[in-house]
């Protein structure tokens, strides 16, 4: 089974903007499992376990990033290209030579 991460924002400026973020995530997810991917949903493997800060989010970027190596491909989510860390995610994937999907 192959291992697929989402990658795609995760902070908002309001806590309703983290939560709707969050749970697109996990509706793609879950779309993935079904149709046969081991997935990793880096929102909800660190749901609201820090504050937005900028010391804090790297904290969570840095093993995201981690995670990431591990995996066989990555799944951009509409709208990635706003979102700082699923950036630096795309382009270790594309360095990688990791299979990249698109929302």
């Amino acid at each position: 089974m192959k291992v697929i991460y989402i990658a795609g924002a995760y902070s908002s400026d309001c806590e309703w903007g983290r939560w709707q973020n969050i749970q697109h995530a996990s509706e793609v997810a879950r779309k993935l499992w079904l149709e046969g991917w081991a997935v990793i949903c880096p929102h909800r493997n660190t749901m609201f376990f820090g504050t937005n800060h900028d010391g804090d989010k790297y904290i969570w970027i840095k093993g995201d990033l981690e995670i990431l190596k591990r995996c066989d491909a990555i799944y951009m989510l509409r709208g990635w290209k706003e979102s700082e860390g699923a950036v630096m995610e795309y382009h270790i994937a594309n360095e990688r030579g990791m299979g990249i999907l698109f929302e």
